[in-house]
């Protein structure tokens, strides 16, 4: 992607990221919270929570998407684990956890990245 404009990797990604979330979407028969015009994340989160789903083919799918956009002899894959603190009551997948954001245990989301980065 060097020498791409910012619109034009921003698109790239865009696109990358609906081809595989096209992939993805047999899995799951509900429609994302905004999507549906829901108030509120808890529909989603009931959802989630209750929802039947193959687990082995969505991870069949992401590993495939993997291999085929990162494989690289000279790759890594670089992994973070970022929390985001919170204060309300209202977002998906908040609670108590260890976050070194804040260096204790508070109502916050876990984010896990992934990076390919290519050794040169």
């Amino acid at each position: 992607m060097t020498g791409l404009s910012i619109e034009a990797t921003l698109e790239l990604w865009a696109s990358s990221l609906r081809a595989v979330k096209a992939r993805m979407r047999p899995l799951f028969r509900q429609e994302r919270a905004e999507a549906a015009g829901d108030a509120g994340p808890w529909r989603q989160q009931a959802i989630l929570g209750r929802g039947c789903r193959d687990a082995d083919a969505l991870r069949d799918i992401v590993r495939d998407y993997a291999l085929e956009t990162l494989a690289d002899p000279d790759a890594v894959l670089v992994l973070d684990e970022t929390g985001f603190l919170k204060q309300g009551q209202a977002s998906c997948g908040d609670a108590r956890h260890y976050t070194g954001s804040a260096g204790k245990i508070t109502n916050c989301q876990i984010g896990v990245f992934a990076s390919p980065d290519r050794c040169r």
